[in-house]
């Protein structure tokens, strides 16, 4: 694979919050993007009202607790979720596109053309698509962070490394941490909404400090995703 497309797929995968060791390289180094590069809605986290360090989850106060717990039964509570997304990169470059989920462990992420990628997990493993180079890339799905977010069950502070917790009156949000040896540290903030607390986006910052954002919206629980969308073709890895 060429080096351009392997760096643009590490930054795809880093806004899904797929840090995989097999694919490391990082976008050539570039002006960070303003803040007017943000998708919206929604435009800003707004000012943290709260912050604890990393492994210090049981120190949180009760308030915090409480709220963590209420995003974790939020995401617990959802079984299928459909929409649409659009993903500012580090560049400032935008894609956009419409994304399946079907727990335990289905996803896909169909990015509307120019971008040709299609990002699908089907319980086992994940597979990146070109479909204008008609290959495809697979990696275990259990050495994803996808494997939490996929998971029947969601318990953040027992399942993910918690190094924040803020909230205003606009969003509820927490900030994880994952480590990997090859890596390094992915930081990822997830963004609700203050008062119905749903998933509203997502930003993920590399090890080098490069943001990708991830706004969500049009969301639909109700609807079940085509089990066919989460067909991964391991044939066309033999041939």
């Amino acid at each position: 694979m060429a080096v351009g497309q392997t760096a643009f797929l590490a930054t795809i995968l880093a806004a899904l919050v797929v840090a995989l060791p097999a694919v490391s390289a990082q976008p050539p180094m570039r002006p960070k993007p303003t803040a007017q590069s943000a998708p919206k809605p929604p435009a800003n986290v707004g000012k943290p009202s709260g912050v604890f360090r990393p492994g210090a989850a049981t120190a949180l106060d009760g308030d915090r607790k409480a709220l963590v717990g209420r995003l974790s039964a939020y995401l617990s509570g959802i079984q299928t979720l459909v929409g649409d997304f659009v993903q500012v990169g580090p560049d400032g470059q935008r894609a956009k596109g419409q994304f399946y989920i079907q727990k335990p462990g289905r996803v896909r992420f169909d990015y509307a053309p120019p971008s040709p990628i299609d990002i699908i997990a089907d319980g086992q493993s994940v597979a990146i698509r070109d479909r204008t180079l008609a290959t495809q890339d697979l990696y275990p799905l259990s050495q994803t962070p996808l494997r939490f977010l996929l998971s029947p069950r969601i318990d953040l502070l027992r399942d993910t490394n918690i190094v924040g917790v803020y909230a205003d009156d606009t969003f509820a949000t927490v900030v994880i941490e994952e480590s990997q040896p090859l890596v390094g540290t992915n930081r990822l903030m997830l963004m609700f909404d203050a008062k119905d607390l749903q998933l509203k986006q997502w930003i993920i910052t590399d090890p080098q400090g490069y943001d990708t954002t991830v706004a969500v919206y049009n969301l639909n629980t109700s609807r079940r995703p085509d089990p066919s969308l989460f067909r991964i073709n391991y044939q066309k890895m033999l041939q």
